[in-house]
């Protein structure tokens, strides 16, 4: 087991991680990166986690959902009201359990019935479920109805920000990688064929729109915990429609494609805020460009793969 984990490859991607980590949180401290361009690199982070967590469901299984801003504020609603309660990390870690539990419950309830759909159907009934989400929130009392929460506490750190990030991925590689990641693959690829193998269809379905509601919702409890407010317009049909846009914008199927798409987006975003008359003009005519040059996104369905640059290197070598 420690021999599968202490790989070359997992060294490698060790030591990038703790690259950018370190660098990140040197120039926060320098003051180089204010606060306008740690917000956006927060946001960026929120985003990676939305995006990899909706591509295990859209990308890899073949699930076409529109339900990931339901998810999200459930995981921010549940740590914002108990990290008022609680102001302090053990609050926080309540509140992420409890959105967990309540996004499981609710992709249980959600997908059993509605995974047997495909297409456009699916779609409607996920873009359906976020929106019963959205009305509750702004009808109940502990949510503040449609003012929303005010005054909730900054507890979303880097460091705990960027291990959410690294973690999210991580699972969702290992996800895709593993026996039930290939049995979603294979249901992708083509359903009736996977269930003619043997494969349950339903049951992977189901696993991997709960794994990519538990990560929605932490995406959420950590937003919550770093911009002080909510409010249920945060969490409409627009939501959702941005975080389907990193996924196609990226690769459907590569997560490596996601953490780029929701990285370049961002960037993107921020250049246009000085156009603000012309943001959505440009935002639309650059996916329309994309849609029209590179139908498969950035990287299509192709990881980036030190394991795979390390074997060219080899063969290289014994060329030479």
């Amino acid at each position: 087991m420690a021999k599968q984990v202490l790989t070359k490859t997992n060294l490698i991607w060790t030591v990038i991680a703790l690259s950018i980590f370190t660098l990140v949180w040197v120039l926060m401290g320098a003051g180089v990166i204010n606060s306008y361009y740690e917000s956006t690199i927060f946001t960026i982070c929120f985003n990676i986690i939305l995006a990899v967590s909706l591509n295990l469901i859209v990308g890899v299984c073949g699930q076409f959902s529109l339900g990931h801003a339901g998810f999200m504020a459930i995981g921010a609603y549940s740590a914002g009201i108990v990290t008022k309660m609680m102001p302090n990390y053990g609050g926080m870690a309540l509140g992420i359990l409890i959105g967990f539990v309540i996004s499981t419950l609710a992709a249980l309830v959600v997908s059993i019935p509605t995974l047997r759909l495909r297409g456009d159907y699916l779609a409607i009934a996920t873009l359906g479920f976020s929106e019963i989400i959205r009305i509750c929130i702004q009808n109940m009392k502990i949510t503040n109805g449609a003012a929303g929460l005010m005054g909730i506490p900054k507890l979303t750190t880097w460091p705990i920000l960027f291990f959410a990030v690294v973690l999210s991925i991580i699972v969702c590689t290992n996800f895709v990688r593993s026996t039930q990641g290939r049995a979603c693959i294979a249901i992708n690829d083509d359903e009736i064929a996977a269930e003619a193998m043997g494969i349950n269809t339903t049951k992977y379905k189901v696993m991997a729109f709960i794994i990519g509601a538990i990560l929605a919702s932490l995406a959420g409890s950590l937003f919550a915990n770093y911009f002080y407010v909510l409010n249920p317009n945060q969490f409409t049909f627009n939501k959702s429609i941005d975080i389907l846009v990193m996924v196609v914008f990226g690769g459907m199927g590569s997560m490596s494609a996601s953490v780029i798409a929701a990285i370049a987006i961002g960037i993107l975003n921020m250049w246009l805020q000085q156009f603000t008359d012309l943001r959505m003009i440009i935002y639309g005519a650059a996916l329309v460009l994309m849609m029209i040059f590179r139908p498969q996104g950035i990287l299509g369905s192709w990881e980036l793969s030190i394991e795979r640059f390390l074997k060219k290197r080899k063969l290289k070598k014994e060329e030479a």
